[in-house]
Parts: structure tokens; sequence; C-alpha cells
């Protein structure tokens, strides 16, 4: 059985693909149509929608501790320790 950050991590990355999906199509629409339909428009409106979606999920994942910020360059693990004491 999956845990759950794994599915998280799968579920985000499904929403991601679905948003490309939705790009692509809102701009093969506009070229079909010219400009005249509303396709375009409600395949604007979905990708706005499930952008959303995965901007609350990303927040609830990182609440719930299955992703964490790094930034560009991550620190290597041994400088995140937290350094010791010595009682000499």
């Amino acid at each position: 059985l999956m845990s759950a950050p794994i599915i998280f991590k799968i579920v985000v990355i499904a929403l991601l693909v679905v948003i490309l999906i939705s790009l692509a199509g809102g701009m093969v629409f506009l070229v079909r149509d010219k400009g005249q339909g509303d396709r375009a428009a409600k395949s604007l409106t979905l990708r706005i929608v499930l952008s959303i979606i995965l901007v609350i999920l990303l927040l609830a994942g990182y609440r719930a501790g299955w992703i964490r910020p790094h930034g560009m360059m991550p620190a290597p693990v041994e400088n995140i320790a937290p350094e010791k004491e010595n009682d000499t």
C-alpha cells in the first residue's frame, strides 16, 4: 500500500499534466475558432480552477508535512544538523 506522501505527489503531477493538456486545448480552440467561440474561454476557466486547486493542494501538503521547501540548492544533510556543544 502506498503512503500518503507518495499518493499526494502522484496527484500533484497528474494535476500538472491535466493543466498542460487544458493549456494545449485552449490554444487549439483559439486557433480553430479564430477567437469567435467560447471554447477557449472555457478551457482558460478550467485551467484557472485547476491551478487554484493545485495551489491549495500544495499548501495542504506543506501543512501536513508531505512536502517541504528547500530552495534551489538544498543544503547538505551535515549542515542541517544542530551543532553539539562541547563541555570541555
